[in-house]
Order: C-alpha cells, then sequence, then structure tokens
C-alpha cells in the first residue's frame, strides 16, 4: 500500500492560509470488524455515527486488508440498489465490476468505480477468476455517497476512475502526498464527477510529517485511518488504523503522523471526505436509500417486477 506514488517534491503544494480556522477533532469512534457479500471481511467505518453527521454519506467499508489462500478470494453476488452512488476505490488487489445497464470493468491498484444507482440498477462485484485461482491481497473501500431528492430517480450512470487520472498534490513541507479522487482541494479538481458536491482524498503522510489541508467550510469533515497511527486535529488527539475521525466546523483540518513503525505500514494512510449535506430524509434500508418508507417499499416492488434491468447474459471484457 499504496500503488499510486510519486515524487512529492516535484507536486503542486497545498497550503492553508494564516488566517483560517482550523476544526477541533468533535469524536473519534473505531470501526467494528463484519463480513460482507459472499463473506469477504470489512471495517464498518461509519459505526456509532448518526446519518445527520455524516450527511451527504451513508454508509462506508474498508475491505480487507487480507491475503487469501488459494480458492479463499469472495465478492458479492447480483444485488439491486437505488436511490445513492456506489464509490469502490481498490488501493491493492483487483476487483471487477458488471452492472445491468453496461457499465462495468475491472479496478485495481489506486483504480476507482463509480457508480450512480439512481433509479435502479442490478450489479455485481466479484474478484476475477484468475484472482480466485492464486489468492493474493485485496484491499480497498466501498463508499456510499446519497442523492438529493432530485436526482433518485436520474438514469443509471457509471465512471471508470484510472488510478493514473487522480490529482496529486503535496503537502507544504513535501511530507505527505494528496491523491484527490473527487472535489476541489485548493483549486486543484479530482476526475470524479458528483451529485452531490463532495471531496475524496488519499493521503500518505510520512513519518513524524504534518499534514495541513484547506477544506469547504460548507463541508462536513471526516478522516479515516487505513493504515498506520498518529493525530488529528491541532489538539493532536491519537488515531490509528481503523479509526475515523469527525470534525467541526471550519476550513481546515491538521493531522499528523507519528513515528516511523516496522513495513508494511510505515506511513499514516487516511481517506479523507466530506461534502455539503444534503439536509433532507432519509429513509434507508438494505441496498436502497430513499426520502420515505413509501419510496422504500416501491423499490422492493420495482426490483421484484424486473424493473431495475436484467441480468447480462455474457461478462463484459477486461478493460485496462
Amino acid at each position: 500500500m499504496p500503488a499510486v506514488t510519486a515524487d512529492t517534491l516535484t507536486l503542486p503544494r497545498v497550503s492553508v492560509p494564516a488566517d483560517s480556522t482550523q476544526r477541533k477533532v468533535v469524536s473519534v469512534t473505531t470501526a467494528p470488524t463484519g463480513y460482507e457479500g459472499e463473506g469477504f471481511p470489512v471495517r464498518r467505518a461509519f459505526a456509532g455515527l448518526s446519518l445527520a453527521a455524516l450527511d451527504p454519506f451513508v454508509h462506508m467499508d474498508q475491505m480487507g486488508e487480507v491475503e487469501y489462500a488459494p480458492g479463499e478470494p469472495k465478492g458479492t453476488a447480483w444485488h439491486p440498489h437505488r436511490g445513492f452512488e456506489t464509490v469502490t476505490y481498490m488501493i491493492d488487489g483487483v476487483f471487477e465490476h458488471q452492472d445491468s445497464h453496461g457499465g462495468g470493468g475491472v479496478i485495481t491498484n489506486g483504480d476507482t468505480q463509480w457508480m450512480t444507482a439512481g433509479s435502479g440498477i442490478l450489479h455485481i462485484e466479484k474478484p476475477p477468476e484468475k484472482l480466485v485461482m492464486s489468492g493474493g491481497l485485496f484491499h480497498g473501500v466501498q463508499l456510499w455517497v446519497n442523492l438529493p431528492r432530485e436526482y433518485k430517480f436520474n438514469p443509471p450512470k457509471y465512471q471508470d476512475i484510472r488510478a493514473r487520472e487522480a490529482t496529486l498534490l503535496a503537502s507544504e513541507d513535501g511530507g505527505a502526498l494528496l491523491r484527490v479522487i473527487a472535489g476541489d482541494i485548493a483549486g486543484h479538481d479530482g476526475p470524479g464527477s458528483t451529485f452531490t458536491p463532495i471531496s475524496l482524498v488519499h493521503a500518505t503522510i510520512s513519518p513524524h510529517a504534518q499534514l495541513q489541508v484547506p477544506w469547504n467550510p460548507e463541508f462536513n469533515g471526516l478522516a479515516y485511518v487505513l493504515a498506520g497511527q498518529g493525530t488529528v486535529g491541532a489538539e493532536q488527539r491519537p488515531i490509528r488504523k481503523g479509526q475515523l475521525a469527525l470534525f467541526g466546523s471550519g476550513d481546515a483540518m491538521t493531522l499528523q503522523a507519528g513515528p516511523a513503525a516496522a513495513a508494511p505500514e510505515p506511513n499514516l494512510e487516511v481517506l479523507l471526505l466530506g461534502g455539503r449535506p444534503i439536509r433532507e430524509p432519509v429513509a434507508h434500508y438494505g441496498p436502497f436509500v430513499m426520502n420515505t418508507r413509501a419510496e422504500l417499499y416501491e423499490a422492493f416492488e420495482d426490483y421484484q417486477a424486473g424493473r431495475f434491468g436484467v441480468i447480462p447474459a455474457e461478462r463484459l471484457p477486461h478493460t485496462d
């Protein structure tokens, strides 16, 4: 971890204006472990936080990190979604996606799949047969981003974001690398196209280095630790792998890596995310995120009636 690296001394630098208001840490929570799909291990990153605090996000799993033996890799069966977007960021390993509206492909080592379920879609996510046979490392993140009421019944959409397309930035002193997948960081835009304004960034912070990042004051602010340990906030609250920091209001966030640790996790690896709250009622059950219970019932009825499309007869070819 991670696949995308760069010489931070050659990248644009991110700085925080002197008159910025540092966000204070509201809470640090620890993600419980569980299983998803056909049985792959996950950490439930948002457990313990209210939907109001997370808005516009609904759910996030850290998938793995696990080293599979031959025959062990697992995925999900075909399943439906409506009313939100799934963002799958693959850090290590390979994952295939296919859906009932023609979207899909293969992501690996820093790639991102961005699927807008919208009015309804069927999809499947699984390791390719080659990986199932060989085994190997599997590690990624799946994030659910809510859609405002006006976009919930938009046609489904699929974005394939290659690792090389992420916008690369460096902290002011060069001690941290930022991979901007979506949103604007200090005037630098990520490649992801979003209905709900959000920022999604994977930051690698070298031992003892500090990252101060400007953050849209209209967005909430979250930092989830993928690996390593360090501190969050100007108050230097301790945080470690599998923990999520919720920040309060302000226009800048501070994180600092701890001392060098033994390989394979020498750095502080953090997923920074935030978005403009939608502030609409949320009715969430299983694979559907709607505004009312009546819309949830309608989603189940439409799914059972086959209105989300059909499972393709043939698999999509692999893409590079």
